[in-house]
């Protein structure tokens, strides 16, 4: 194995937005242990991403200041930004015990059950959506389908009206502050919107859970409300730092995972006529092969906690480590002809969930959504095709998905 001939990782990188994988397969088959000019590690096999991910005890999200300050400088008043005093206090970016506590208190609302009893509803908005494209006789994919089935679910199951005026300021705001994920230092006008926007989404859910505590509703803003004991309730900052959260990751990851699907299957006709020809028994198949094929989340970072060895190297507390977890994903010691796009294959072991203690709250809903949405388009629309030519990715590293796609049929 060597090293030499692969530069330091950079995340901006051009090349990274317009196609990471040939970057990624280089670091994962020459240097997989890989140290980065600024300093953090990068690993991109799968074993490797799959053992920091679960390794509770070894890495964690650390010192939020100072994993920020990484790329500010060590004067960089990350508390006094509202967008990242937001982010600090996500239980995704926090560790045992405030993560268990919060984590378990969402999940409890966000249960099992209460996602199986939505499947009418979510086939009814699919149905409804698909219709609207219909009738029109052509359609963005992404603004009137992806973004607009996963927005709806969310609106349903937090009790928010889906013609409330204030909606599309909503997701405008989320689009434009949930930037702070990024492993990044953002330009001076970038922070500044994002505290913005972090404030109005404040107000709005603000808003919504001081009426749902005088009153209550069947929904999944009531049950926030109602989750936990007296002593271990979410107050109400914890309250609407969820919700936004939620909202968010709710409806931008799955309107990403929709889209990927979408452009995958332009780019791979057969596949398409494979999951028209089956569409109930090969669409869960087609959720998971989309989300390991161009998942939605292509990396994510961790910072050890205690001295481990990975593949002979020694990463010391406090150093971060960048999980790519595309790489991982198209692992050929686990996937066998990994760049293809097979719905076929048992793609059941990709890590674009994440994780251990920090696995996404929302897989079972994300799933649900993208099984009924890929089952119901290619029922409706056999003959979909979508303007795979040139794809326009949204910018940013972390999270990849599509700024628009046209779609014919």
């Amino acid at each position: 194995m060597s090293s030499s001939a692969v530069p330091s990782f950079s995340p901006d990188a051009p090349e990274i937005h317009a196609d990471p994988y040939p970057a990624f397969g280089r670091l994962r088959e020459l240097d997989p242990i890989h140290r980065s000019d600024p300093g953090y590690w990068v690993v991109s096999r799968h074993e490797d991403v799959r053992s920091v991910l679960m390794d509770r005890q070894g890495f964690g999200q650390g010192d939020f200041v100072e994993s920020i300050r990484l790329f500010y400088g060590p004067d960089f008043d990350v508390m006094g930004q509202r967008a990242y005093k937001w982010l600090s206090e996500v239980f995704l970016m926090q560790d045992p015990p405030h993560h268990t506590r919060v984590r378990g208190l969402v999940t409890g609302a966000l249960n099992a059950k209460r996602v199986r009893a939505m499947e009418p509803r979510i086939r009814q908005i699919a149905d409804d959506l698909i219709d609207t494209m219909l009738a029109s006789g052509r359609a963005e994919f992404i603004k009137d389908f992806a973004y607009q089935l996963p927005v709806r679910v969310m609106c349903d199951m937090l009790g928010i009206d889906p013609g409330d005026p204030r909606l599309s300021e909503v997701m405008d705001a989320i689009a434009r502050s949930f930037i702070v994920f990024e492993a990044r230092a953002l330009t001076e006008q970038e922070l500044a919107e994002a505290n913005e926007q972090i404030g109005v989404l404040q107000a709005f859910f603000e808003e919504l859970f001081a009426d749902r505590m005088v009153n209550p509703q069947d929904d999944l803003a009531t049950a926030l409300v109602q989750s936990g004991g007296q002593e271990d309730a979410l107050s109400h900052e914890e309250l609407v730092t969820v919700a936004i959260g939620l909202f968010g990751a709710g409806f931008e990851t799955t309107a990403h995972m929709l889209g990927n699907g979408i452009l995958s299957f332009a780019q791979n006709r057969q596949q398409w006529a494979a999951l028209v020809a089956d569409p109930r028994n090969r669409s869960a198949a087609a959720v998971d092969e989309t989300l390991r094929f161009e998942s939605s989340l292509i990396a994510t970072y961790r910072t050890a906690l205690a001295e481990t060895q990975i593949r002979g190297e020694t990463v010391y507390p406090g150093e971060k480590v960048l999980t790519l977890i595309g790489a991982a994903n198209r692992d050929p010691r686990l996937f066998d002809d990994p760049d293809r796009f097979d719905i076929g294959r048992d793609a059941r072991k990709h890590l674009s969930f994440g994780g251990g203690i920090h696995f996404c709250a929302g897989a079972e809903l994300a799933r649900l959504e993208g099984r009924i949405a890929f089952e119901q388009l290619a029922e409706q629309m056999p003959d979909l095709e979508a303007d795979c030519a040139a794809p326009e990715w949204r910018p940013g590293f972390l999270f990849r998905g599509l700024s628009r796609l046209p779609i014919t049929w």
